[in-house]
């Protein structure tokens, strides 16, 4: 499947960590897309790197929401802290 399909399930992985990650997302389409495709391009390397996939085979579909929501939660994080330094 390669990039072209971590990307695919990535941006589906975004959509559904944007909807499972609770309270206020400032992030718009665009930031939890890419976002979902980073979390899922982590989630693929991770898993090899554990051996829970082969090389060039990709990160499931839960492992990649697993991944987004991971990396939406930081995203957060990161920019709150940012926003509050700025007040």
């Amino acid at each position: 499947m390669g990039i072209i399909g971590t990307i695919v399930i990535g941006f589906l992985a975004g959509l559904v960590a944007k909807f499972l990650h609770p309270g206020r997302d400032p992030a718009g389409f665009i930031i939890t897309t890419l976002l979902g495709i980073v979390g899922a391009v982590v989630a693929t390397y991770l898993g090899q790197a554990v051996g829970w996939y082969r090389a060039g085979e990709g990160a499931g579909f839960i492992g990649a929401v697993i991944g987004a929501v991971i990396v939406l939660v930081i995203y957060n994080l990161v920019t709150r802290r940012s926003a509050s330094n700025r007040v």
